[in-house]
């Protein structure tokens, strides 16, 4: 039986998920918050076991008022229409597996341009969209809904006395992945900025244990995505190059197994610098393009 992980917050509990994988970590963090009125934030993959688990604590401690989801992932969000359905909670979101998608990311994935890695929830409903920056109630506490794309177009984070849940825009234990059309690295780096102006006292990923230095985590992560930008341009400079060559040269010290994600990221960066006027695509913007060094545009 699944029992909930302990917290240093008297009215917060985690129960994880029992789906561990590279890209997961140990498993996706449940969070039921509140005393008497109670809200999950990301109930998790379709898994009976871990829906029996939130409802027994749910009976254990008062009503469930209302269902959160940072993003349409299937490790995140299909567990929450079951979870509806047995307590009556609406579930809220930003929207669909689709909202939040920048024009050119849309018009990428109109071109052909599929995702990859975890795996998108295209079944995903809320029951109501969530606008960036809204207050949802709970009893006498406020839930503040951050919207942070760059993972997933549709990422929120939530804000709740002074600690932000922040689904896997930033965890402890691993870097994003960013993998276009449904991730997009000019948005992530953007995002980044938006939830360093929280001042978080704690972040509680969506993976992991929490993170207690919130401003210097993200500082780790940004500092890591420009140095992923420099050591593929520093690959470009040296002739023109193919996503899988860049993977192969940078990422060597990376287990083989997680190269199909490693060159997502590595995409998610050479779109970043195609839209910046720093690298061309031949012929076009594609898996299959031929990336190369251009020399000018807009420098971060």
């Amino acid at each position: 039986m699944t029992a909930p992980l302990l917290t240093p917050e008297p009215e917060l509990h985690v129960i994880r998920a029992q789906n561990p994988s590279p890209l997961t970590g140990e498993g996706t963090n449940t969070y039921i918050l509140g005393s008497r009125d109670l809200c999950v934030i990301d109930p998790g993959p379709q898994d009976q076991a871990h829906l029996d688990a939130i409802l027994r604590d749910i009976a254990a401690r008062g009503r469930l008022r209302v269902i959160l989801v940072t993003h349409a992932h299937l490790d995140h969000s299909p567990l929450a229409r079951a979870l509806s359905d047995v307590t009556g909670a609406p579930v809220l979101a930003l929207g669909d597996a689709r909202a939040g998608r920048s024009e050119r990311m849309t018009a990428l994935a109109e071109a052909g341009l599929v995702g990859g890695g975890e795996g998108v929830d295209l079944a995903f409903r809320p029951d109501r969209s969530l606008a960036d920056g809204e207050i949802v109630p709970l009893g006498e506490d406020r839930i503040h809904a951050i919207w942070t794309p760059g993972h997933f177009g549709n990422h929120l984070c939530f804000g709740w006395r002074g600690a932000v849940f922040s689904g896997d825009h930033v965890m402890g234990w691993s870097s994003t992945l960013v993998s276009p059309p449904d991730g997009d690295l000019a948005a992530y780096m953007r995002s980044l900025d938006v939830l360093e102006l929280q001042r978080a006292r704690v972040l509680y990923p969506g993976h992991g244990a929490a993170v207690t230095d919130a401003s210097g985590r993200i500082s780790e992560l940004r500092a890591h995505r420009l140095q992923r930008e420099a050591e593929i341009r520093a690959a470009l400079h040296s002739g023109p190059r193919r996503v899988a060559d860049i993977v192969a040269e940078i990422y060597r010290a990376v287990p083989v197994a997680l190269h199909r994600a490693a060159a997502r990221n590595v995409l998610a960066h050479l779109i970043d610098l195609e839209a910046r006027g720093l690298v061309r695509a031949v012929p076009d913007l594609s898996w299959d393009a031929l990336f190369e060094h251009v020399g000018s545009g807009q420098e971060k």
